[in-house]
């Protein structure tokens, strides 16, 4: 049975770890916690390992990181310092990331990286997700030209994967405007997570990746996404889902902003 592919909130820094000896996140990320802590249970088998595409990793050409992630990259800023002292102790796999390179070769080059560690876009929602690391991850980077047609295509390049016990995870945020939070955000997130959500559960699949791809022309797009790279996640694992269904199984709103995740097949 092929996998699904996902599009997953993946917080605010180290949002669900702010409390240094281990108890509840703040209750603002509780909802979001509990999606993540409920994604394997909600698969149709376990995977035997993910592929995860974050905001937080561009290159010029696509790279695939075959190193274990280790040490962990802590990209986020002005937070306790237990938060830097966090692991997901983990392991790549090298025959996955062998894998993604033979698939991505008929479509553009991918250079390897051996050195970079997983950033925050990864190992905070696996935390989550996969507290017992036990399943290994590859991190496929976001081509630097953030071009949605071109990640579409990267993900259907990518869904073979499905059929080998591989969960395709794109880590991101549906609304990711850092400038702007609280009450006064709400009104515009709202209209634009509405049009964005049925995009992206448009029941005719090439009509669905066609409004996606467009993404700038739905309502406060720009407000919503000054830069895209938070949501261009979403459009690897639009690609990868292939035909089936997409359905948003997450919603809620946090920092004032609405908040979706999808599932894709």
């Amino acid at each position: 049975m092929a996998l699904p592919t996902l599009f997953i909130p993946h917080g605010g820094g180290p949002c669900f770890f702010m409390d240094p000896a281990g108890g509840p996140s703040d209750p603002m990320w509780r909802r979001m916690q509990a999606y993540l802590a409920g994604l394997l249970a909600s698969l149709p088998e376990r995977p035997h390992a993910i592929l995860l595409v974050s905001g937080h990793w561009e290159t010029p050409e696509l790279a695939i990181n075959v190193s274990d992630g280790h040490p962990l990259t802590y990209d986020y800023y002005g937070f306790p310092p237990h938060t830097y002292q966090l692991d997901w102790p983990s392991h790549g796999s090298p025959e996955l990331a062998r894998r993604v390179g033979e698939l991505l070769s008929a479509g553009g080059f991918a250079h390897h990286d051996e050195a970079r560690g997983w950033d925050h876009g990864v190992f905070i929602p696996m935390m989550v997700a996969v507290p017992e690391a036990n399943i290994p991850l590859v991190q496929l980077s976001l081509r630097a030209d953030l071009s949605p047609e071109a990640h579409i295509a990267i993900g259907r390049t990518l869904a073979p994967l499905r059929d080998e016990g591989v969960l395709i995870v794109g880590s991101g945020m549906s609304f990711h405007n850092l400038r702007v939070r609280g009450p006064q955000a709400t009104p515009q997130a709202d209209v634009w997570d509405a049009a964005l959500t049925a995009a992206v559960t448009d029941p005719d699949p090439h009509a669905r990746a066609t409004r996606v791809a467009a993404w700038e022309t739905l309502p406060h797009a720009r407000f919503a996404h000054p830069e895209a790279e938070h949501l261009l996640p979403l459009m690897v694992a639009l690609g990868a889902g292939g035909e089936g269904p997409a359905v948003r199984d997450y919603s809620d709103h946090v920092l004032g902003w609405a908040v979706s995740g999808y599932r894709f097949g």
